[in-house]
């Protein structure tokens, strides 16, 4: 009998629920017109919309009217950076972690060309904060892009501390949250914040900004398009809201659970010969780990492992190709190749990993025994 698939690549989209697919029909049943309209049918559409974005904001800790959606979360990190950068007229200098995601770099760079400068981060992945207060005493410095927690790394910043040199320096701090709503505890030390629906288990296609009002921003692209790019999909919006109130009731629950998988899996891990684990092992999101396994092609094991009906990320979690070697890797010092990253969503068990922990060495064994690919 073929087994059954298991999902372990839960960075950044995750399954959704039986409440949430529930939410998608729903929307789609009462909220079909479009919500820009004045008739009865539209209004019920709009009223469904800002109950979505209520419950979000609800679940960010800041008023509604300080939430926007957008068509994908990167063009909501396009359109932040773009937004804020514009408003700080007179400076021109972009500050970003060196383990940022690739959209937020891209967009940097296309934003501010020749202006974008990386901070470098620790063995661990946190952001090293003498660099960035160095980087900080300058008056160019137009704003500070800091994901919390990186897909790869799983390792947490410390913001408090992060937003302490912003706010001394009078630098916005835009916070790239998309792989920790609904994992942690939403941090409140930021002045724009960028989320992803899709990571705790809601659709995809759809991203959320939230700006402080106190946060001056200018709107950088065509005026009548707004933060949403035309109108709002109403079945997208309140799934995102019906799918991240179902695990903020449940997040603490979960989180201990997944964080314990996750420990079984770093403490078997390195045990294996040739694997070791990246990231802060305590300051971290519960849910992600990747392990370096030496001398084997991440894409060769990725494809053993899928075989087995296990599926799991290798390369850089934020590459249009996800199979380029990692540059967040790189920047922490480790090998970029060989990689196996995992994402575990809240319907993984105990004898999920157990199998997961059965296949890899015998995946890695497989793997270094087949020749590699001719070169020409």
């Amino acid at each position: 009998m073929p087994l059954t698939r298991l999902f372990l690549d839960a960075s950044g989209s995750a399954p959704m629920t039986s409440r949430t697919l529930d939410a998608v029909r729903a929307g789609f049943a009462d909220g079909w017109a479009d919500p820009r309209r004045l008739h009865a049918e539209s209004r019920r559409a709009q009223s469904l919309v800002e109950g979505a974005r209520e419950a979000i904001a609800d679940a960010l800790g800041c008023p509604a009217h300080e939430v926007a959606f957008t068509p994908s979360p990167v063009l909501a990190i396009e359109r932040t950076i773009a937004a804020v950068h514009l408003a700080r007229r007179g400076r021109d200098r972009i500050l970003a972690t060196a383990i940022e995601r690739d959209a937020t770099l891209y967009a940097a760079s296309w934003i501010a060309p020749g202006r974008v400068e990386t901070v470098a981060v620790d063995s661990l992945g946190h952001l090293e904060l003498e660099s960035l207060r160095a980087a900080l005493d300058y008056p160019d410095v137009t704003l500070a892009a800091v994901q919390h927690v990186n897909h790869e790394l799983g390792t947490a910043q410390r913001l408090a501390s992060i937003a302490e040199l912003t706010r001394a320096a009078e630098v916005p701090l835009v916070v790239d949250a998309t792989a920790s709503v609904g994992h942690l505890d939403v941090p409140d030390v930021w002045d724009a914040l960028v989320a992803n629906p899709a990571d705790w288990g809601g659709p995809a296609d759809i991203g959320v900004v939230a700006i402080r009002s106190r946060t001056r921003w200018l709107q950088a692209w065509p005026e009548r398009s707004g933060w949403e790019a035309g109108s709002i999909s109403v079945p997208l919006a309140l799934a995102a809201a019906v799918a991240l109130q179902e695990r903020m009731e449940h997040r603490e629950a979960t989180a201990t659970r997944l964080g314990a998988l996750v420990d079984r899996i770093r403490a078997a891990a390195v045990q294996i010969p040739g694997v070791a684990v990246v990231g802060d092992p305590e300051e971290r999101a519960p849910h992600l780990i990747t392990l370096v396994c030496e001398g084997v092609s991440g894409e060769a094991l990725l494809t053993r492992l899928d075989k087995e009906g296990i599926a799991v990320g290798s390369g850089s979690a934020c590459e249009t190709d996800s199979l380029q070697p990692s540059r967040v890797l790189g920047a922490v010092g480790a090998p970029s190749d060989g990689n196996v990253r995992l994402g575990l969503h809240p319907g993984v068990t105990d004898t999920d990993v157990d199998r997961f922990l059965d296949a890899l060495p015998r995946a890695m064994e497989d793997v270094r025994g087949k020749p590699g690919p001719l070169l020409y």
